[in-house]
């Protein structure tokens, strides 16, 4: 008897644990990289690929560092909002263009409404995505004077994410 109710012991806690995780919210998932530096990367510009962007391009500032790719759907959504972000010139809005081909990313800029980026990463292979822990496009990372991610949002931005969480955020680390 005693041999029946084992497994069955390891099925109902494999099943709660199961359920549990299919509860969690994935934009909510905290980041191990909250209050430590940016990890460190040095890859091509996508414009200028002769030309680099590395996570030193980030410190003396606050900035936004925006994980994007051309065959992201939710990245479409969050376009307009980056361009109006842009052309406020609140922060410098940097790219990293995720696990795309150069030519598709160039394209869907132009056909999407233009470049808000101050410059962009070109990560083909995904390896500096990895490091950031990125999971999914579109997520956002908030990146203080002293190149330390502060914040990470995932999924794309709006008006309300802006307002109520970064924009009080970045106020605060410019102050300092």
């Amino acid at each position: 008897m005693a041999r029946f109710l084992i497994p069955l012991a390891i099925f109902i806690v494999l099943a709660i644990f199961l359920g549990i995780g299919l509860t969690l919210d994935p934009k909510h998932v905290p980041s191990p990289l909250i209050d430590k530096p940016a990890p460190a990367f040095q890859l091509p510009r996508l414009y200028e690929p002769e030309a680099t962007i590395s996570s030193n391009d980030f410190k003396g500032q606050v900035s936004i560092f925006n994980v994007w790719a051309s065959w992201c759907g939710a990245c479409r959504a969050e376009h307009p909002f980056l361009m109006k972000l842009a052309r406020e010139k609140t922060i410098n809005i940097y790219g990293l263009n995720y696990k795309d081909k150069s030519d598709d990313a160039k394209r869907w800029l132009v056909q999407y409404g233009g470049n808000p980026y101050k410059a962009i990463a070109y990560d083909e292979n995904g390896r500096a995505g990895m490091d950031w822990g990125v999971y999914g496009v579109p997520e956002t990372f908030l990146i203080d004077k002293k190149g330390m991610v502060r914040y990470k949002h995932v999924g794309p931005l709006d008006p309300g994410v802006w307002t109520n969480n970064i924009l009080p955020l970045i106020q605060k680390l410019k102050a300092e």
